[in-house]
């Protein structure tokens, strides 16, 4: 069964990263979305208001819960230490994966040449890029190596729901059952989650 890898901090999970997931899979055939929330998001500093890795995977644990097409994986949180993508592909690969097909937005993408061993990623991962409807991607901001990445865009639809947006709900008290599953939002209420 093909299965599109979908890493994130998830901070929280919303409904935004499931209905987008979900449309690509549709489109792309995959099978299965692997959620995988990073242990230590190495581009956030422990300053961020991050909930804890615990709290996130549970959460994402909860958004998954009855749904056929998604399922949650804790290797980042098993491993420990900064979360690198190319870690965890390397890792899945010796698993036995034959190929890590790697969910990203289109707005990570000229981040992506800055990330941890970006070359051997692009060896080793087979990235689907994601992108919202009139998105528009500047290739040739992109190093070279990095532009054959342009066959494997793929329209996501528009969802307007960010997770700052979220957390500033909760601290100013309002709510947020229609931006994330039920389940997510009655465990983020229960652990007083984003209150400070």
């Amino acid at each position: 069964m093909p299965k599109l890898v979908f890493g994130g901090t998830f901070n929280p999970i919303h409904y935004g990263h499931l209905r987008c997931a979900q449309a690509v899979a549709e489109r792309e055939d995959f099978d299965r979305v692997v959620l995988i929330p990073s242990a230590q998001p190495p581009h956030k500093p422990d300053t961020a208001d991050v909930a804890p890795a615990a709290d996130r995977l549970a959460m994402c644990q909860l958004a998954a819960e009855g749904n056929e097409l998604f399922e949650v994986c804790d290797i980042e949180m098993r491993r420990g230490g900064p979360s690198y993508t190319i870690d965890t592909a390397q890792e899945l690969l010796r698993q036995g994966w034959e190929t890590v097909h790697w969910l990203i937005g289109a707005d990570m993408l000229l981040y992506l040449p800055k990330w941890h061993r970006p070359l051997k990623l692009l060896s080793e991962v087979d990235f689907v890029i994601m992108a919202r409807p009139g998105f528009t991607i500047d290739w040739s901001l992109l190093p070279g190596e990095f532009r054959q990445l342009q066959k494997h865009v793929v329209e996501a639809p528009l969802v307007d729901i960010s997770g700052t947006d979220i957390r500033h709900r909760i601290r100013a008290g309002e709510p947020i059952d229609h931006l994330v599953p039920e389940a997510v939002a009655q465990y983020i209420g229960d652990r007083r989650l984003y209150r400070s």
